[in-house]
């Protein structure tokens, strides 16, 4: 396995993992890459390493242009183990080399997992030469865990992204304008749902600490990498992180003897009618990672569960524990349901759509047994009430 050239003297040396299907619960349909870059100048540096079972393809890739053992650097941008996780074994093959972390998190973070190396830790602002290219650090903590930070070229106009502006896609070419550009726009919308929208305020601080910097190529750590459309990822960017929402609603349900689907349809139906388009997602047969890849950008949301031994069902239970951990603030939300005897479960769903930090706009929508026409009638008519 050879290589990839990005320019000269800077090669990819990564990973592609075409088999990953899940990351974290967050379903990942077409494969992810771990990106690594090796910088060859006076000091040869290396950007990252990969998840430890790629370790072979890293190690590999970098001996078709060097010995590993002349690697002088290792920049760890972020101790996660699909980053930093063949850390131990490039080392063993350049003993002499310095691993450059962040501090204090990213050392405290490498040390734990991986006991004392060659470690020295930055902060914001610090410089390395590396012969005729300086790398510069920015610390972007908790985007998405307290070590992150991304290094820039100056000479290169080149940003290693992280995290950052990263889709979990693989492909056998690098660059966004060698592959398809709105299935790369979709995964890099969908990485950022799952992985980064808890984190608005945070990526909102790292634009702006990288808003003065000349960038030429945004090299990412994992999917493709940017060079033709840097304008419209950095775009997109500032959209999610402000929480930038669209007339559109998600409606998503699960049901069990299809009353509580009579209503989520009844809704979709009468939001369309209100000129807002919506998107139903029977939780059966669509994954929590894909459903809130729409929530992100979407103003209104609607959550429907019957009763089940007095309780929501296990499936709704599930998507409003991930869609908790994301914290979809400002959404407008309700909740909806039928029930046999007790409906308990619409109040809980409200509850966790509370707790995500969704703002209620209309009162739980209950349906006992079979739903009929009037009470559909009046669904409609609730719903196309909303902000008015």
């Amino acid at each position: 396995m050879d290589a990839v050239r990005i320019r000269d003297d800077i090669y990819w040396v990564g990973a592609i993992d075409w088999s990953m299907r899940n990351f974290h619960g967050y379903e990942t349909g077409r494969g992810s890459s771990y990106n690594a870059y090796l910088i060859l100048d006076e000091h040869v540096t290396l950007i990252d390493t990969v998840k430890e079972p790629f370790a072979g393809e890293l190690i590999e890739r970098i001996s078709s242009l060097i010995d590993p053992e002349k690697i002088d650097y290792i920049v760890s941008n972020h101790v996660e183990p699909d980053h930093s996780g063949s850390l131990l074994k490039i080392l063993a093959l350049c003993p002499n080399a310095t691993v450059i972390t962040s501090l204090p998190n990213g050392l405290k973070g490498l040390t734990a997992r991986y006991g004392e190396q060659a470690y020295k830790g930055i902060k914001a602002g610090d410089t390395l030469s590396i012969g005729h290219r300086t790398l510069s650090f920015v610390p972007t903590p908790m985007l998405h865990w307290p070590d992150s930070m991304v290094t820039y070229c100056p000479e290169e106009k080149v940003l290693f992204s992280n995290d950052a502006f990263g889709q979990h896609l693989a492909s056998g070419q690098r660059f966004d304008d060698e592959n398809d550009i709105d299935l790369i726009l979709f995964e890099a919308k969908k990485y950022y749902a799952n992985i980064l929208m808890l984190y608005g305020r945070q990526a909102q601080a790292a634009l702006k600490a990288l808003a003065g910097l000349d960038i030429e190529l945004i090299l990412t750590g994992h999917g493709i990498s940017w060079r033709s459309h840097i304008k419209d990822i950095l775009s997109l960017y500032q959209k999610w992180s402000t929480n930038e929402l669209e007339d559109r609603a998600v409606v998503v349900f699960d049901s069990m003897w299809h009353a509580t689907e009579t209503m989520a349809r009844t809704i979709v139906e009468a939001f369309n009618a209100k000129g807002i388009p919506a998107a139903f997602y029977d939780i059966k047969a669509n994954h929590n990672s894909d459903i809130v890849t729409d929530v992100l950008t979407s103003k209104y949301l609607a959550v429907g569960s019957p009763t089940l031994n007095n309780d929501m069902m296990p499936s709704i239970a599930s998507f409003l524990c991930y869609l908790r951990g994301l914290s979809p603030k400002g959404r407008k939300a309700f909740a909806f349901g039928s029930y046999g005897w007790g409906g308990q479960s619409i109040a809980q769903v409200e509850e966790q759509l509370k707790a995500a930090g969704c703002d209620i706009v209309l009162e739980k929508q209950r349906i006992a047994n079979v739903p009929t026409k009037a009470q559909l009638a009046a669904l409609t008519e609730a719903v196309q009430q909303i902000d008015e």
